[in-house]
């Protein structure tokens, strides 16, 4: 059995790798096509951090094992802010008394709300994956025309998005796009065949696999970032980079897959885990609207909280 963890840790490995090098590509083709640094941020950077999952959620729909799928989307979710706000804060208090996250932690809750309405329809197919991009449209159309408004008049003073690199030749931006396009398909294949094959060893379902070792494996670039973040005393780039994750993972990961193929929900889902994502979302409350920091208390509570999440999803 140790074959298959070793592929599912290689395939992992090589959807990160793609991931980030098809983000460094797009981004600087984008503005070497002269697109706005603000619409690449706000499209091609949000779409290529999520390529991981997307792939991961279309190959198990196309391979008929729709636990990893939606089992992906909500345990990355609520890793996201157990796990990926709780071990940051080990490290650093995270002043996030200082941002104002209000407006998309409200969007957040309504893109969580509508998720779990559309999940007691048993299965999300062709016309809940509608909703969910027509809302994750509607989103992106916000998200633009407020950026747009409080856009600095200097174009030459916008804060390019991550990745970009006014020097980068042209053989790199194709080398970096080649890479991530055969490799984000190649890793999906590795993680989602090796991780039923483990699923299937050790007589657990392909849902809990999807809430625990993808789910974990698919939110460490977030881990790294919001880490770097508490360091750099960037509270605002942590929480926000939890906050959009989460709302692009219910709505446009879903969304797209759904349109691929239908994906039928685990009555465990209904009972237990979708539930337990809307609590681990309701958490942030106090910071977001209350003025309370991310202590190290509150990192202690929110790891243990994940933690024994996992040992209920694995018991």
């Amino acid at each position: 059995m140790l074959m298959p963890w070793v592929l599912s840790g290689l395939g992992l490995v090589i959807l990160l790798l793609a991931g980030d090098a098809l983000v460094k590509g797009a981004v600087n083709l984008s503005l070497r096509l002269g697109v706005p640094a603000m619409i690449v941020s706000l499209t091609i950077v949000a779409f290529g951090t999520s390529a991981p999952e997307l792939l991961i959620a279309i190959k198990a729909v196309l391979d008929n094992a729709p636990g990893i799928a939606l089992g992906n989307v909500v345990g990355s979710n609520t890793a996201n802010i157990l796990l990926v706000l709780g071990v940051p804060a080990l490290l650093a208090t995270m002043h996030t008394s200082e941002c104002d996250t209000r407006k998309n932690f409200t969007v957040m809750i309504a893109a969580t709300l509508l998720f779990i309405a559309l999940a007691f329809r048993g299965v999300f197919d062709w016309l809940a994956g509608l909703v969910l991009l027509g809302a994750l449209g509607y989103v992106l159309g916000s998200a633009f025309m407020e950026a747009r408004s409080h856009r600095k008049a200097c174009a030459d003073d916008e804060e390019e998005p991550e990745g970009a690199d006014p020097d980068m030749p042209k053989w790199q931006i194709g080398t970096f796009l080649v890479l991530g396009l055969i490799g984000l398909p190649v890793g999906a294949n590795l993680l989602v065949e090796n991780a039923s094959v483990i699923a299937r060893a050790y007589g657990v379902s392909d849902t809990v696999i999807g809430l625990t070792l993808v789910a974990i494996g698919t939110s460490l670039p977030e881990l790294a970032t919001t880490v770097m973040a508490a360091l750099r005393r960037q509270a605002d780039v942590a929480l926000g980079n939890v906050i959009g994750s989460n709302m692009f993972n219910l709505l446009a990961i879903v969304g797209i897959a759904s349109l691929v193929g239908p994906i039928s929900v685990d009555p465990a889902f209904l009972r237990f885990d979708l539930w337990v994502m809307l609590a681990a979302s309701l958490l942030l409350i106090p910071f977001v609207f209350m003025g309370r920091d991310i202590t190290r208390m509150a990192g202690i509570g929110l790891t243990a909280m994940y933690a024994f999440y996992l040992f209920v999803v694995l018991a």
